[in-house]
């Protein structure tokens, strides 16, 4: 049997859950979108990963930042480099790119934002391994 209290605030937290889901706050990850890489691709870093990373996310995610200045951009989360987008690459397809499976638009929360059509290629990009 759990205590009254544990009960208590599960249900607050269900409740709080539901009322975000209710205002219509879009999840931060969606699901991975099974992007696959078509043979040949052209995408490759320097054409295509680090003039989107720049374009769209270094302004938060950058090695060179710190504190407020990333905006709320967890550390270790830096793409100013294929290195340290290769590492989270799971994560930028679950808020950022489009495939067949799904279309995550979460990231980047304002500013500029890239299109479908760039979202989507970012997608192939991460599924033919970056590079």
């Amino acid at each position: 049997m759990r205590p009254l209290v544990y009960l208590a605030s599960c249900s607050i937290v269900a409740s709080l859950v539901a009322a975000t889901v209710a205002c219509g706050e879009p999840p931060l990850f969606g699901p991975p979108t099974e992007s696959v890489c078509p043979t040949p691709s052209t995408l490759t870093y320097d054409n295509f990963g680090r003039p989107f990373m720049e374009a769209y996310c270094t302004r938060c995610h950058s090695s060179q930042l710190t504190g407020a200045a990333r905006m709320g951009a967890p550390s270790f989360h830096d793409f100013d480099s294929v290195f340290g987008i290769r590492a989270v690459s799971e994560h930028i397809d679950e808020t950022t790119a489009i495939g067949p499976a799904a279309s995550n638009r979460s990231m980047p929360p304002g500013g500029d934002r890239p299109s479908d059509a760039e979202r989507q290629m970012l997608g192939e990009w991460i599924a033919c391994g970056m590079p």
